[in-house]
């Protein structure tokens, strides 16, 4: 790493809530809302990317354990805030505590962890074991 990722670190980004990122079983009775695996995903992706400074140009951040609690819908049109922050870092693993909130209430919290890899170390691995399979 350029630099061991700081106690206190922080991503944001703001997703509006379309269509595409809704669950797909909405009918008369179940509204369309934010989907959890979109809300898992927006949440990795803050985490990720506040991390990214700190990493080596060969480096990249995988995700590892993902702990949410999905708390209240956010309908078509909300703005949710997804945030990550650095809570504990313990060599290449890195712990956020993640959340989100649109604009009523907190939609989400959880854990986040993320592993920093060597990411030509990581492509050997996976063709290997691509190729073990043909």
């Amino acid at each position: 790493m350029k630099q061991t990722p700081r106690t206190g670190l922080t991503g944001e980004m703001i997703v509006e809530v379309v269509e595409e990122n809704c669950i797909n079983f909405a009918d008369d009775r179940m509204p369309p809302v934010l989907s959890t695996p979109w809300l898992v995903a927006y949440l990795e992706f803050v985490a990720r990317d506040a991390l990214a400074a700190c990493l080596e140009d060969h480096e990249r951040s995988v995700g590892s354990l993902v702990e949410i609690e999905h708390l209240a819908p956010s309908p078509i049109g909300s703005r949710v805030t997804c945030r990550a922050r650095v809570i504990h870092v313990d060599g290449a693993s890195v712990t956020f505590r993640i959340e989100a909130f649109d604009e009523k209430e907190p939609v989400a919290r959880g854990l986040h962890k993320r592993h920093v890899i060597d990411a030509d170390r990581f492509a050997r691995r996976v063709a290997k074991k691509r190729d073990a399979r043909a």
